[in-house]
């Protein structure tokens, strides 16, 4: 046998000509739609933060180790210090430039790695993400981005010229181009990593700066990039104060700063959505008990108590909210499933919700948490239990006298 408040909170829920009131569903709709936008949103928030950090960490290294003056002079002993420390998989000199880069008259600057061949696949996950040819660093090669292969009008084979930056710096000497094959085409699917940059050898590298020895920094890949802080500790401790070893979240710590205070503005913001649908749950229940105000009288001439006819309506507006939730939830998992069919049914009518060009992504990432539902739900549940107080409590104060003269 059901409890009394909560059986009369059902009853209040079926009126006598419907199974339920236009008010209740439109209550329920609006809770519906505000949960729903939460999850959406929220979730695709963290599928940004997400994917950048993947993107990221497949181009960059989780270390980034550079000598506390000048280049790194003694790179293969650094290398091989941070090779043999727990946890560590690879380590690999590095030198980098910002350069011109030619091919039949078309003029991009890319910034250029160089790498040791042997040594780059330990340090990057670009070998994993080859578009089109192989991911061959011996001698004169490089690999670049398909972004900027397409803005250059290059494919795999072709020669480009890459001016070295000693231009701009020596005023009274030209320095020669040096030609470099263009032996793959790697895909991140991230513009700023696609159309920015390109990876040759250590030694072309060196000879576009005019060095013969030595290296800007070592990059240091981890078994775990997310305990950076713990291989942190150990590559500085191994190299001593002659060396600055960053991680990959300081490297890019703008960036994750934002898109954490975005995430949570976009939560503060929402959440008013989702409380002025829950005003319409309070709203019902006023409505409730202006209608049943003699019902309410009766009840409590019978002997019910304050409390019962409180925790009824506190219920009914609870199972509203309850329902609400649970089908907001529905709907914005369903919608996440379905994004990239929307997105290509919209762009039927030449509607591009996200262009790569703008956002630097190649698809609307999401990624949802059973953490994130459960708070949101709680969040709504718990606002949506105060918002049926103030009605329940109203109901629960009038006087049966009172309330059956109404009749």
């Amino acid at each position: 046998m059901l409890p009394f408040p909560f059986y009369l909170s059902l009853k209040y829920l079926r009126p006598k000509r419907s199974f339920l009131s236009v008010v209740t569903i439109i209550s329920v709709a609006g809770v519906l739609l505000g949960v729903a936008i939460l999850v959406i949103v929220l979730s695709v928030m963290t599928g940004f933060d997400n994917m950048w950090r993947e993107k990221i960490l497949s181009f960059k290294p989780h270390l980034t180790v550079t000598a506390s003056c000048g280049a790194v002079a003694d790179e293969q002993e650094v290398c091989r210090t941070l090779e043999n420390l727990p946890g560590v998989r690879g380590a690999a000199a590095v030198v980098e430039t910002l350069v011109l880069m030619e091919k039949g008259g078309r003029l991009m600057a890319p910034v250029v790695l160089g790498v040791s061949p042997d040594a780059a696949a330990k340090v990057s996950r670009i070998p994993d993400y080859i578009w089109e040819g192989t991911f061959d660093l011996d001698g004169e090669k490089t690999v670049i981005g398909c972004d900027l292969a397409a803005r250059l009008g290059a494919s795999v084979g072709d020669k480009l010229l890459v001016y070295s930056p000693r231009n701009v710096v020596a005023k009274d000497e030209i320095y020669l181009p040096e030609e470099l094959t263009v032996s793959g085409i790697f895909n991140l699917g991230m513009r700023d990593y696609d159309g920015n940059f390109a990876l040759t050898s250590l030694e072309s590298g060196r000879e576009l700066l005019g060095m013969s020895e030595g290296a800007h920094a070592v990059y240091v890949m981890t078994d775990d990039p997310f305990r950076f802080d713990r291989f942190a500790a150990l590559a500085q401790s191994a190299l001593g104060a002659g060396y600055d070893v960053r991680t990959w979240r300081e490297v890019d710590s703008v960036m994750f700063n934002a898109l954490s205070h975005e995430k949570t503005m976009m939560f503060v913001l929402l959440v008013f959505i989702t409380i002025v649908a829950i005003f319409c749950v309070t709203n019902t229940l006023i409505v409730v008990t202006v209608q049943k105000t003699s019902e309410i009288g009766l009840l409590k001439a019978l002997g019910f108590s304050r409390r019962s006819i409180m925790a009824a309506f506190v219920l009914h507006g609870w199972l509203q909210c309850l329902a609400g939730t649970a089908a907001g939830i529905g709907a914005g998992l369903a919608v996440l499933h379905n994004l990239r069919r929307i997105v290509r049914f919209l762009l039927v009518f030449n509607v591009e919700v996200f262009p790569k060009s703008i956002y630097g992504l190649s698809e609307i990432p999401w990624s949802t948490s059973f953490g994130e539902i459960a708070r949101i739900s709680v969040f709504v549940m718990g606002f949506c239990t105060l918002a049926s107080v103030i009605p329940a409590w109203r109901a629960a104060r009038l006087d049966p006298v009172e309330a059956l003269r109404h009749e």
